[in-house]
């Protein structure tokens, strides 16, 4: 019975190892961060917060002209990420992170220069890309503040 099962264990690494060297992978990741201004004065200060839930997407198009298109949302640091594996001649080429909605109630609006970013992804496997971050700001800016 040992024997057997040596055989199966022997006859799985093989065809794992076969498998392996004829796929050639490509591992891709984009994050970034989505904060809000509480201030709107465009500066990071002790009132400013990242923003939990908020929606990011990500368009991007492959070296084969494919285009994929991703949606993120932020966790309790504020952070979206994307990531991808795929063969490396499919790998992304260019990118658009764009943010698409805030669900925090006191910072809804976008500011002003946050349409999106465009960018070229020419990192390696097993890089990321970090896309500044996106920030929203309150519709009414506290009393404190001014």
């Amino acid at each position: 019975m040992e024997s057997s099962w040596g055989k199966v264990l022997l006859y799985l690494t093989l065809i794992t190892n076969l498998t392996l060297q004829g796929v050639r992978g490509w591992t891709g990741e984009i994050h970034g961060r989505v904060v809000c201004d509480v201030c709107a004065d465009s500066s990071v200060g002790p009132e400013d917060h990242v923003l939990e839930g908020a929606e990011v997407a990500v368009l991007c198009i492959t070296k084969t002209g494919e285009v994929l298109n991703y949606q993120a949302f932020t966790d309790s640091k504020g952070i979206y990420r994307v990531a991808e594996t795929m063969p490396a001649s499919d790998r992304w080429d260019a990118c658009l992170a764009r943010p698409i909605s805030s669900f925090h109630e006191h910072c809804t609006r976008l500011g002003d220069s946050n349409s999106g970013v465009k960018f070229s992804y020419n990192h390696p496997s097993g890089y990321s890309h970090t896309v500044r971050p996106f920030v929203y700001r309150p519709t009414n800016v506290p009393t404190y503040c001014i």
